[in-house]
């Protein structure tokens, strides 16, 4: 079974992940601004998901994680939470 890691980010707005987005090309710190900004619990750990399946997150998440280039940073991505910057520490499988 494929696994992966990954940092998140999740905003309300597609405008407000544009604005962290080039805050990162910027060469500010994901995990900080993960604590900024985040809106899942997951922020408080600098967006750390920890390791996960393939097929424990919603699809398009998923796509991101386990099919795009890791440690680059993708989005915004799209889901019934908001709006998602990822990025793909490692992926096996």
């Amino acid at each position: 079974m494929a696994t992966a890691a990954a940092l998140h980010i999740l905003v309300k707005t597609e405008k407000e992940a544009l604005s962290i987005l080039e805050q990162l090309k910027k060469g500010k710190n994901f995990a900080a601004l993960a604590k900024r900004y985040s809106t899942c619990p997951s922020g408080k750990r600098g967006g750390d998901l920890g390791e996960f399946r393939r097929g424990q997150m919603v699809k398009p998440f998923d796509d991101v994680v386990f099919k795009k280039e890791i440690l680059k940073v993708h989005g915004p991505v799209k889901t019934r939470f908001g709006y998602h910057l990822i990025k793909t520490l490692y992926r096996n499988g």
